[in-house]
């Protein structure tokens, strides 16, 4: 694994140390674990005077993934390497299922609730609550690892993507203030796109609906390339249904769809509303934070001869990156966000009706689910030994997500704590391979590519 913290006795920040040299202390008894993940060790004495070397923490914030490197400019060394996966998306998805049992209420008049956005107000800087998770997952992380290790600087890749030139690769000039419905209303531009006609059976001059491509429920977009023109029933046959599913007997007018279709631009979308944000907050920490581009942490990476990852792009970010990165042995931490739990009191049905009972105590025999445990099985048919992530039951019998699967039925008794619920999932990585001659790591630099400039904020 990568280097594990050091703590004193007062719980102040001391210098990493090799996992053979924690073991050390450790079977000492001159140092206790303190955390789990990341490993952190405290000490049983107090360090007088301690020499302490500063560290640089580097971020490459990502829509899906944020990769996170802790560098020693020093000695060139990365101390620290993890992967953050956030969790936007699932809540996105809970909102929207949110949203339409409370729709689907009011219409049926069973449970009235009164819409009350007209009555809100948004405070200066409001984000989405998807893209809040982000920032708030990465300001956790900085300032726990600002705990466990002298941090004394920051550095931001402050990317920035243009959607339009994604889409057209040759847009330009006042092209992009005329999008695709430039002069038109949506539906009036696919009457004319799609020529009065039902994409899936050809029928024309009859009642036609909007459709589209890739359904809604499945992360489908509102953009004019996933839009298309049905008739009722063919609308209501395709239903939810990939389209792939839908046409697999008609694979000429699927063919005809999917060169229509056109990937979503929502990532691209997370990581332009976020950058500005991330960085206002990072420079509320209190640390000078470097800022850098995407083009200067690709080049680091190239001349460096390292392969794509989001932990090591993270490690080149800045044009503070060191000529050298040592980098053998590392092994990224993989955390992964869950949150805390649901606060939706119980289950519902289709229909928007209770299903099943409240919910029970959060904690059952002093777990909650979320918590890393090891399991010692001794007796019945699962013996063994297992260590993952529980889900606790009211009867005492626990259900274990392993890296190898679930284990179901885990008696409380047999469980013992390793890492208490922080609304985070854990494993590690594969560890950084030893390069082999004449084997490219990485794709090759571009002629007369310079070195980006970087900004320091």
């Amino acid at each position: 694994m990568s280097n594990a913290f050091v703590l004193d006795h007062n719980k102040n920040p001391l210098n990493p140390v090799h996992p053979a040299r924690a073991r050390l202390l450790l079977s000492s008894g001159k140092a206790a674990v303190y955390r789990r993940y990341p490993f952190t060790i405290v000490l049983k004495r107090v360090v007088e005077k301690p020499e302490v070397q500063p560290l640089r923490l580097k971020l490459d914030p990502g829509s899906k993934t944020t990769g996170i490197a802790l560098v020693n400019d020093a000695n060139d060394k990365v101390i620290f390497a993890a992967e953050l996966s956030h969790r936007g998306q699932t809540i996105k998805a809970s909102l929207d299922r949110r949203r339409a049992l409370r729709r689907g209420r009011r219409q049926r008049k069973t449970r009235y609730r009164k819409s009350r956005w007209q009555n809100r107000r948004r405070k200066p800087g409001w984000l989405p609550t998807s893209l809040e998770s982000r920032l708030a997952n990465i300001l956790t992380w900085v300032r726990r690892l600002c705990q466990y290790a002298s941090i004394v600087a920051l550095s931001q890749e402050l990317v920035k993507f243009d959607p339009q030139l994604l889409d057209n690769p040759d847009i330009a000039g006042i092209e992009y203030q005329q999008g695709k419905l430039a002069g038109y209303e949506v539906r009036a531009f696919l009457l004319e796109k799609w020529n009065r006609t039902c994409a899936y059976c050809g029928k024309q001059d009859i009642p036609l609906q909007v459709e589209h491509i890739q359904a809604r429920a499945n992360g489908g977009t509102n953009r004019a390339s996933n839009l298309t023109l049905a008739c009722q029933p063919c609308n209501k046959a395709k239903d939810t249904f990939p389209i792939e599913v839908f046409l697999a007997n008609k694979p000429e007018v699927l063919t005809r769809l999917l060169a229509q279709a056109k990937r979503p631009l929502k990532d691209a979308a997370a990581v332009n509303a976020t950058r500005y944000a991330l960085l206002e907050r990072l420079q509320a920490v209190g640390l000078p934070v470097e800022c850098g581009t995407g083009g200067l942490t690709k080049y680091n990476r190239t001349q460096r001869g390292l392969p794509k990852s989001h932990w090591l792009d993270a490690a080149c970010v800045g044009k503070r990156t060191p000529e050298v990165l040592h980098v053998k042995g590392v092994v990224p931490l993989l955390m992964t966000a869950t949150g805390h739990g649901s606060r939706q009191m119980c289950r519902v049905d289709r229909y928007g009706f209770p299903r099943g009972r409240a919910k029970q105590a959060k904690k059952v025999s002093g777990f909650q689910t979320g918590d890393m445990i090891k399991a010692v099985v001794t007796s019945g048919k699962k013996v063994g030994t297992y260590v993952g992530r529980v889900a606790v039951r009211s009867t005492g019998s626990f259900n274990l997500t392993t890296e190898q699967g679930t284990i179901q039925g885990i008696r409380s008794r047999f469980c013992q704590p390793v890492h208490r619920s922080d609304g985070y999932g854990y494993r590690y990585g594969a560890s950084f391979p030893l390069p082999q001659e004449g084997t490219p790591l990485s794709s090759p630099r571009l002629k007369g590519q310079g070195a980006p400039e970087a900004e320091v904020r």
